[in-house]
């Protein structure tokens, strides 16, 4: 894959996964109004975030991990890869189904672990039926995710990218019926998201046909590949679990303010626009062609492909982050702040968005590292970062909450998350010449730091200027709309001066001009 087919993949992933965010902010924006931070937000935030824990955990955050990199050297090496993709296919879903059960039993016992501070009062009872609804999306979507990687391992990355967009208009249109049809709103939402994930399947199902691959029945076996996958995914795995305990210390946290698991919940949806953009259109696309370049011994490919990478993640991340958190008041009070979310509501989400903006940088350099350890089939390593990573977590968001309360639990995520990077990028030194840092990218990245200072200083000023109107209800989004639109022009512009990205080169991407 060349430099420039490498970029339109990463486009084609993000732009999709941009308009999953854009509608899953008006769905949160409804849940908002419609729920505003009360118990029954709260026992919904909880009872969704548990099927989607765990599908992080067996699926994209750990066992796809494993598994795309394998797929892919088969595919390249003209192996076998349909009937080992259809073996760990149906072993996922056996193991998943006798998991979802487990997981319907032992309900009241996972919600205990999220939100200790719901144990004793109406949050928890509704949070273990919403939970024990919304769980078996767990399966659905874990099988989508298998079948998702394979697609992008064959590089077809439009129709997975596309995927999360249909749970997010699902739900959107359910909010809308629930009231014409007298349905009690969280149970509608948790019902959703099951049924999303059936139709989910379904959709990538038919595309893999469609592009000659047949996932056909075939009984459950443990074949010397899948073993080899496992003893490769288990660290994987771990790791995976390890990244969810760092959610569950800060929901932990949070679960002791009363509101606080909405307000967190909210900062981490408006963060995850740029990170799902840039960071999972990037991670998606760098793991399968590091795998083949690897396989081909094309160290030099695979040094292109990790700086452009990097160069890519950071052009757009970096100023994303500044951004946030110089206007994070005014982002959260036009998105959120209607209904039953009030202006008080905003003020305590805003200073949580401050924080995780300040670790967006981060998170998207953990979907860059990551690959190239998983495309060597090294999982032990991100693991054992991951539990230095988890104990600076857990530090940091124990220690300070008598201090600093539910900010807490952003402030652990964030600095947990640099600490990650560090050892991800410490442990690439055993690696050799593929993943060192080209004259380009050391040329280019201190200009995008340099060029989102001067964004952030022009959003400063600005927001000295308009003082509180920038959240006034009848003047704040007129406001935003300036504010972004002169943190684009400033940014890019000095960009350009400065050299950080050339506009030759911008237009030859957005061509997306064949290799």
């Amino acid at each position: 894959m060349k430099p420039i087919r490498l970029v339109s993949g990463f486009l084609t992933v993000g732009v999709w996964t941009l308009l999953s965010r854009v509608v899953g902010f008006i769905r949160d924006a409804m849940v908002a109004a419609w729920l505003g931070s009360g118990p029954v937000a709260e026992a919904y935030i909880v009872a969704q975030s548990l099927p989607n824990m765990f599908r992080r955990f067996f699926a994209e955050g750990a066992f796809n991990m494993a598994f795309v990199p394998m797929y892919a050297k088969k595919l390249e090496a003209g192996e076998d890869a349909e009937g080992f993709a259809r073996d760990a296919y149906w072993g996922m879903a056996a193991l998943l189904t006798v998991f979802s059960v487990i997981g319907h039993i032992a309900m009241p016992l996972l919600v205990l672990a999220m939100a200790q501070g719901f144990y004793g009062d109406t949050r928890f009872d509704l949070a273990v039926t919403l939970g024990q609804i919304a769980f078996p999306f767990i399966l659905f979507i874990s099988l989508t995710a298998l079948i998702s990687g394979m697609l992008n391992a064959m590089g077809h990355f439009f129709a997975t990218a596309v995927v999360p967009v249909l749970m997010n208009i699902f739900l959107v249109i359910s909010m809308y019926a629930a009231p014409i049809f007298g349905w009690e709103i969280g149970r509608t939402l948790v019902w959703t998201i099951t049924l999303s994930g059936v139709l989910q399947l379904l959709f990538v199902w038919i595309v893999l046909r469609w592009h000659g691959v047949s996932l056909a029945f075939r009984r459950p076996r443990l074949t010397p590949d899948l073993k080899r996958l496992a003893i490769i995914a288990a660290p994987a795995v771990l790791a995976g679990g390890v990244v969810q305990i760092n959610l569950l210390v800060g929901r932990t946290v949070a679960s002791f303010t009363e509101g606080a698991m909405a307000w967190l919940y909210n900062a981490d949806r408006l963060y995850q626009l740029p990170l799902g953009v840039v960071g999972i259109a990037v991670g998606v696309v760098l793991l399968p062609d590091l795998s083949r370049r690897l396989r081909a011994g094309d160290e030099a490919g695979g040094r292109e492909s990790f700086n452009r990478g990097a160069e890519f993640a950071l052009f757009l991340t970096v100023p994303a982050a500044v951004a946030l958190a110089v206007i994070s008041l005014p982002l959260i009070a036009v998105l959120f702040e209607r209904g039953a979310y009030t202006a008080a509501d905003s003020a305590a989400t805003a200073p949580a968005l401050a924080i995780y903006a300040l670790g967006l940088p981060a998170f998207v350099l953990h979907k860059v590292l990551q690959p190239l350890y998983y495309a060597r089939e090294d999982t032990r390593r991100p693991f054992n970062y991951a539990i230095v990573s988890l104990v600076v977590n857990a530090v940091i968001a124990f220690a300070l909450m008598p201090v600093i309360g539910y900010l807490a639990a952003a402030l652990g995520t964030t600095l947990s998350s640099w600490a990650m990077v560090w050892q991800l990028w410490r442990g690439t030194r055993s690696m050799g010449e593929a993943v060192r840092l080209d004259a380009r990218f050391r040329r280019r990245v201190p200009l995008v730091f340099v060029s989102s200072a001067v964004m952030g200083l022009v959003l400063w000023g600005l927001m000295e200027a308009f003082g509180s109107a920038a959240t006034l209800p009848g003047q704040r989004t007129g406001i935003l709309l300036i504010l972004i639109l002169a943190g684009a022009i400033s940014y890019f512009a000095t960009a350009f001066l400065t050299g950080a990205m050339g506009i030759k080169e911008l237009k030859s991407v957005l061509r997306r001009r064949k290799p």
